[in-house]
This record gives C-alpha cells, sequence and structure tokens, in this order.
C-alpha cells in the first residue's frame, strides 16, 4: 500500500480565509487509483478513510496502515467498497464476491484477509473504498442496484432530476457508522444535492465519475451564507466536514458517490438552504 495521506479537521473560522491552493489542499482528493495498489486519505473527520484499489496484474491485498495500529486493517473499522469498473472479485476471510459495475460490498469489522481482483485485466475493476471505526460487527453483504432503496428526486425543469441508490444505510444492512450510496443524474441534469443542506451529526465525502472528458463539476461548500468552491475532475473526491454544506454543479451530467459517517443513521436528518439564501 502506498503512502497514505492524511488530512486533518478545519475549523469554519480558519476556512475562511483560504485561498484556491488552500481550499484544493485540505478538502480535495485528486488521486484515488493507481493500478494494483490500494490509495487512501485518511480524514480527522469521524477517522473517514476515503480510497480506492483497481486491481489490473494481480490480487491486491488490504493491508493495514500504521496510523491504525492494529494487526489488520478491518480489526476495529468497517468498509464500504462499490465498483465502477469492470467485473472483480472481493475475498472476505476465503469467502468471493462477484462484483460487478456499480454494485457495493459491505465488510464488517474483524475480517481478516481482504484481497480485490479484476476479472479482465483489459477492463479492471475499480473499487471505490470508504472507511469508519466500528463499536461492534456487522455481517459482510453485497448490495447492488436491485436490492438498494432508491428515491427519484428532482425535476429536468430544475436540472436536477436524479437517482439515488441508498446502498449502505440502516433501511438496506446493518453498519455501525458508515452509510453510502450512489446518485445518478440524468442526461440534461447537472445539479445534485438540491436543495443544499447541511448535517451538524455527521461529516460527508463525496467521489465525481462518469465524468465526461473535458468537462468538470464545481463542487460548493461551507456554510449557507459564506460558501466556496472547488473544480473537481473525473475520478476525484471532496471531504465535506460536518460545517460545511454540499452540493455541486457539472457542465455535463454526472455520477457521484456519497459516504458519510457520523453518530446519526437517519438520512433524511437535514437542515435545508433554499438556493435564494445561499451567499
Amino acid at each position: 500500500m502506498k503512502k497514505i495521506e492524511e488530512r486533518f479537521a478545519v475549523h469554519v473560522d480558519d476556512y475562511k480565509h483560504y485561498d484556491t491552493e488552500k481550499l484544493r489542499k485540505h478538502f480535495l482528493i485528486e488521486n484515488v487509483f493507481a493500478a494494483d495498489e490500494i490509495l487512501f486519505t485518511y480524514t480527522h473527520y469521524e477517522r473517514l478513510m476515503v480510497g480506492g484499489v483497481m486491481p489490473v496484474n494481480k490480487s491486491v491485498k488490504l493491508e493495514p496502515i500504521d496510523q491504525l495500529k492494529a494487526d489488520y486493517f478491518l480489526h476495529r473499522r468497517e468498509l464500504g467498497a462499490i465498483n465502477i469498473g469492470g467485473n472483480g472479485k472481493v475475498t472476505v476471510d476465503g469467502e468471493v464476491f462477484d462484483i460487478g459495475t456499480k454494485e457495493a460490498l459491505y465488510i464488517g469489522r474483524g475480517a481478516k484477509e481482504v484481497f480485490f481482483s479484476s476479472d479482465d485485466a483489459t477492463n479492471p475493476a475499480k473499487f471505490y473504498l470508504n472507511s469508519t471505526p466500528a463499536h461492534c460487527a456487522y455481517p459482510t453483504k453485497k448490495v447492488n442496484k436491485e436490492n438498494s432503496k432508491v428515491l427519484h428526486m428532482g425535476a429536468g425543469d430544475t436540472c436536477n432530476e436524479r437517482d439515488i441508490y441508498q446502498l449502505m444505510i440502516s433501511t438496506v444492512l446493518d453498519t455501525c457508522q458508515l452509510q453510502m450510496g450512489m446518485t445518478e443524474l440524468k442526461p440534461g441534469s447537472i445539479w445534485n444535492t438540491m436543495p443544499m443542506h447541511t448535517h451538524s451529526r455527521r461529516m460527508e465525502a463525496y467521489f465525481y465519475f462518469n465524468i465526461p472528458q473535458d468537462h468538470a463539476v464545481c463542487h460548493f461548500m461551507g456554510p449557507a451564507e459564506e460558501t466556496r468552491h472547488i473544480w473537481v475532475g473525473n475520478e476525484q473526491a471532496v471531504v465535506s466536514p460536518p460545517w460545511s454544506m454540499h452540493s455541486g454543479v457539472g457542465t455535463a451530467n454526472y455520477t457521484f458517490i456519497w459516504g458519510m459517517a457520523g453518530e446519526n443513521h437517519d438520512y433524511t436528518d437535514m437542515d435545508f438552504h433554499k438556493p435564494s439564501e445561499v451567499r
């Protein structure tokens, strides 16, 4: 496993003084995938880890890292993996799970050996990963679009028609604190997460993908009364503190994965901000 990046928590009063370079340094994760490697960013927001693994020429093992001070990675953690690439496999303590494109696997605390592999090296799997501390062990479980909870939100005339696939939330499976899902925008829709909201009970990370070549997403963050923006490229992620709202608009439609960590599992626990109120 390559060197782990580390991101410390930022106070909202400090954030107000950041220029573009500093915003990107603290909140943007530019590199999520590398061939035959696991890349991780360890954040100090709920100790959420954000990363990815793209096995091409070999099976890649999930190894412990220095920050965890543990004999194996999931000794005190749980992990969610969502595949955005070609078909692949995840082997958890000898049990093999076939994970296709846009399918997910939740792996509970205590799993000792986890391997990621691709079925076809010319079309490798790309497993986007989120991991949080866990206080108990829940069963490992595969989730796909068919057995997720689906919300149809927005409308074409407001450019935010989208399908939200809740893959790892309390109504689908048991987790300690990790929640993950995927939002697909319809053709012609470019806005996500409208109306904007905050939830101080948990933090969030957004991973943007399926952004067409030469296009980008402008991700908005910060308190509703003092927002900033970060331009995000394909297969990049943004860390969103609990004091920050999170929304985005693309130059074309795209898909993103959201991952949350914190004390509240209630997906609807949001403090909304009308677009007319945002500054």
